[in-house]
């Protein structure tokens, strides 16, 4: 149960008499009654409110639930003075900025009510038909999304015509209406609902039954509501710190499984499988092969990674190694819209729209020729394909030989592509990236910077010990996201 649905129902309890015991010394509700009856009685003698038409009788389909015995149904308009206010002329600016407090539905908070944003001054009073409410008047919005409102004020007030203001009779405690008035928000709310405007009415305010308890009953259920409240709140501000840890933590929780496959903490060593010297020798072969078959160019070398740029401590048998050194960087291009026969192929034409939540490259909308592929950029099924222009840092793996646009640089051959996938999911790869970014409205990464990005290179037999264990842990984070 929500903290919303344990309100409404000590809001409901409350209001059918199970909330506080009955005690017999208390008297009854048909007694009180009889009081608020002769205090009305008495006030319109005295002029002070004028003689409304008697309310209908309550029929037995109007009582929606069965209420001690010592309670009674009465109808709100029997329990006090109602009535709704009014907005002076806006074409009298006179009329506005008085010492009159002058409330409007969307200043009503569900509490107390001590300053309002408006007033209005004496001529603006005399000039419309609202009213001064006096302290502890209960108010409800009629119209529009604030139906059901409430407030208690705490000043003299004079409402606008969408609020309905109740003075109490004695007899009735202005907070047990308003925690019962809280308790049927829905019911207003439905009442109101049909037009093209929202509302509800004095006449339907008035007319709604209410199970009045004795007046020392009525104190007794406040003050255990209030107590109870504040321990629902407390609840309610758990539940949500609660939802945004379980929202935060399967993404928190991949962060970290990464960050540990890189640091060499997913997986222990095994001394049987080498180093990554041992590999980085092979590496270098394998490049210079490629060379010697004019596959791939050869590149400058690039400088030595300092102490200050290991961000943290790897196993004996790992090695940081710049990008460029343990693999080839190609950026891609897109040939020659004016050239029909480059497009309409078999070959695969990549872009960042086909990078997506996925380890995978999508298949792509656009297919180049022979031809295209020769004015492209080729690339090798199993690179690692790197958006570098706009939302930097998204990669995928391309499944396929293909090219790729402008926008993509693509990391290519050597070592394991499902690492080099994972490691380029890690902050700390995407952190290199954007700290070398440009400075542009359109942030960009040029192939050079790619090069010189640093990573932490396990021999290959643990490089594929530490996808397979991360891929074994990682869909657990999504059945979290998931199922939170």
């Amino acid at each position: 149960m929500n903290a919303q649905d344990l309100k409404s129902s000590i809001l409901q309890r409350a209001i059918e008499g199970k909330l506080v015991p009955q005690r017999q010394e208390e008297g009854t509700a048909k007694e009180l009654l009889a009081e608020i009856r002769a205090e009305k009685a008495r006030l319109i003698k005295e002029k002070k409110i004028k003689k409304s038409k008697p309310l209908p009788e309550i029929t037995d389909e109007e009582k929606p639930f069965d209420i001690p015995d010592s309670w009674e149904w009465v109808r709100l308009g029997e329990l006090g003075e109602w009535c709704s206010g009014a907005t002076p002329s806006r074409q009298h600016p006179e009329y506005f900025g008085g010492n009159i407090p002058w409330l409007k539905t969307g200043d009503l908070n569900d509490g107390y009510i001590k300053k309002v944003p408006e007033s209005i001054t004496n001529e603006g009073f005399q000039h419309s038909s609202t009213k001064i409410n006096p302290i502890g008047s209960v108010l409800i919005a009629m119209y529009g999304a604030t139906i059901g409102r409430l407030g208690i004020l705490q000043i003299p007030a004079t409402t606008n015509q969408a609020c309905c203001a109740c003075e109490l009779f004695y007899g009735t405690y202005n907070k047990y209406l308003f925690y019962f008035l809280l308790a049927n928000r829905k019911n207003f709310i439905k009442q109101g609902a049909g037009g093209a405007q929202p509302n509800i009415s004095k006449a339907k305010i008035i007319d709604t039954t209410m199970p009045l308890p004795p007046m020392e009953e009525q104190h007794r259920i406040v003050a255990k509501i209030e107590e109870l409240l504040p321990d629902i709140d407390a609840y309610d501000k758990a539940q949500t710190e609660l939802r945004t840890i379980e929202q935060r933590f399967p993404n928190a929780m991949k962060k970290s499984l990464l960050q540990y496959a890189i640091e060499g903490k997913l997986v222990p060593q095994r001394k049987e499988e080498g180093t990554a010297k041992d590999l980085l020798v092979k590496i270098r072969a394998e490049k210079a092969q490629l060379i010697k078959e004019k596959k791939i160019k050869k590149t400058k070398p690039l400088p030595a990674i300092t102490d200050d740029e290991k961000p943290y401590a790897i196993p004996d048998s790992w090695e940081w190694r710049r990008l460029g050194d343990i693999s080839t960087i190609v950026t891609g291009g897109t040939p020659s819209k004016s050239q029909p026969l480059y497009y309409g192929g078999n070959v695969p034409f990549y872009k960042p729209a086909d990078i997506q939540d996925n380890k995978y490259v999508n298949t792509p909308k656009e297919f180049l020729s022979i031809m295209g592929k020769e004015k492209a950029k080729f690339v090798p099924k199993g690179s690692v394909a790197v958006n570098c222009i706009g939302n930097i840092g998204k990669s995928a793996i391309l499944p396929r030989d293909g090219a790729t646009n402008q926008q993509i640089n693509s990391i290519c051959y050597y070592i394991y592509p499902d690492y080099l996938y994972w490691f380029c999911q890690s902050m700390m790869f995407i952190l290199q990236l954007k700290k070398v970014s440009s400075m542009t409205t359109i942030p960009i990464v040029n192939k050079s910077k790619v090069e010189q990005c640093i990573i932490p290179l396990p021999p290959l037999a643990e490089q594929h010990r530490i996808v397979a264990k991360l891929e074994e842990l990682l869909p657990l984070c999504q059945q979290l996201a998931a199922n939170p």
